[in-house]
């Protein structure tokens, strides 16, 4: 057996499936990953019974929102040094741009999860590649 292969029979879903969310066709794991999407949004989603109700909504809104947030780092990333360089000590700079890049990457993994969460909730199937 391939670790691919382990791994989605451990219940880890696709590659990028959303650490601590039980993959899909597992019973009830639209309920988890109700949760891990909105940990994804701002705290006041949580407000809005209809995400939970629709959780297919959520993935959709959840994706942009993600998306949205990578668009944003992508622009502090390109304008950090002329925006904030004669403001910060020079030893900062390269430290900022470090957690940009890593906000970044966390980010891409997580526009990856959703999106799978979203197509899984709309009816996707996932096979393993051998």
């Amino acid at each position: 057996m391939s670790g691919r292969e382990r791994q989605q029979s451990q219940g880890g879903g696709p590659p990028g499936w959303p650490p601590g969310v039980p993959p899909p066709g597992t019973p009830g794991w639209e309920r988890p990953a109700t949760a891990w999407l909105l940990d994804h949004c701002p705290a006041d989603f949580r407000a809005y019974d209809a995400w939970k109700r629709h959780p297919t909504a959520l993935a959709w809104i959840a994706s942009r929102h993600i998306d949205a947030q990578l668009g944003a780092m992508r622009d502090c990333y390109r304008g950090a040094r002329v925006d904030l360089g004669q403001y910060l000590p020079e030893q900062a700079l390269p430290q900022v741009m470090d957690h940009l890049a890593a906000e970044g990457r966390r980010l891409r993994a997580a526009a990856r999860s959703a999106q799978l969460v979203s197509e899984a909730m709309q009816g996707k199937t996932f096979t393993p590649r051998l």
